[in-house]
């Protein structure tokens, strides 16, 4: 097995290893230090059925499934389906996923480790993929805050809610999202966070506060709190941490939940096919132990 580093703030592409067959203990542990080290996870050209794909995901942890539980593989409802397309009318899939920077999980109280999608069908138009995945690295994000705003925001919590990123994806014109229903709510209760944790496999401290679910800081006054999260937001979009990945049909994409943010750029057509496989991988193992 091969990695080759982006030499970007964030990735690496990781050739030599068929994702059909189970990974070796010593091919685990490179993997999940590349995770921790690089980010975004690139393994590519992969022919994969369903099963094999909930298998490499689950050798990380336990995989969750979403609260909407509306669109996954048949027999699999850990495989959530990612597609613009449609079958006798009928979406197939989510065709609005993380359009809007966010982390996954952080609206729950047990975190998850990585995303891990397997790219089916890519839009393309003119010979173009479409439809980039980006990333902020949130590692290199807590390191250059000013030392202040580290000092005030020194264990520290902040409320994430679930319904703030879905109800900004209903908001858009054309959304087919329907309004969460009281059991999906009571599932996904606001949850608190701390602004600054360590990450379990690099041991470094992160910036964990993503415009997508982070809501307010507790315990401090409404228009401090609004000033700090808009401070933190716009902090974390500078070039300086920025990523995209450009897909090719076959990549398995893994990147770190924790360690990044992410956004889904839907600047495809709906005559512009796209079909991913996701699974989510939670924060279920001793990672640094894992990765020693």
């Amino acid at each position: 097995m091969k990695v080759q580093a982006s030499g970007k703030p964030l990735g690496a592409r990781i050739e030599g290893v068929d994702l059909r067959q189970p990974v070796s203990d010593g091919d685990f542990r490179q993997i999940l230090r590349s995770l921790g080290e690089h980010g975004v996870l690139c393994f590519p050209n992969q022919q994969l059925g369903t099963d094999a794909f909930a298998r490499f995901g689950r050798m990380f942890g336990e995989l969750e499934i979403n609260v909407a539980n509306q669109f996954h593989e048949p027999g699999f409802p850990e495989v959530m389906v990612l597609s613009n397309m449609t079958k006798d009318g009928q979406p197939v899939g989510l065709a609005d996923a993380g359009q809007g920077w966010h982390t996954d999980m952080s609206y729950s109280r047990d975190v998850a480790l990585a995303n891990v999608l397997h790219a089916i069908k890519v839009p393309m138009r003119d010979g173009r993929p479409m439809g980039d995945t980006q990333f902020r690295n949130m590692h290199l994000a807590y390191e250059a805050l000013p030392a202040d705003i580290k000092r005030r925001l020194a264990g520290r919590t902040a409320t994430h809610d679930f319904a703030k990123f879905w109800d900004m994806m209903r908001s858009r014109p054309g959304s087919s999202r329907p309004p969460l229903t009281a059991e999906q709510r009571a599932k996904k209760p606001p949850v608190s966070q701390p602004i600054f944790r360590t990450h379990p496999i690099t041991g470094r401290t992160i910036l964990y506060c993503n415009p997508g679910y982070a809501m307010r800081i507790d315990d401090m006054g409404e228009v401090e709190s609004a000033e700090l999260l808009a401070f933190l937001f716009a902090h974390q979009a500078q070039e300086i941490f920025f990523h995209a990945h450009r897909w090719a049909e076959g990549d398995v994409l893994m990147w770190d939940n924790i360690g990044t943010v992410h956004n889904a750029i839907p600047d495809y057509r709906p005559d512009e096919p796209r079909y991913m496989r996701r699974v989510q991988v939670m924060a279920t193992k001793d990672y640094a132990r894992l990765a020693a």
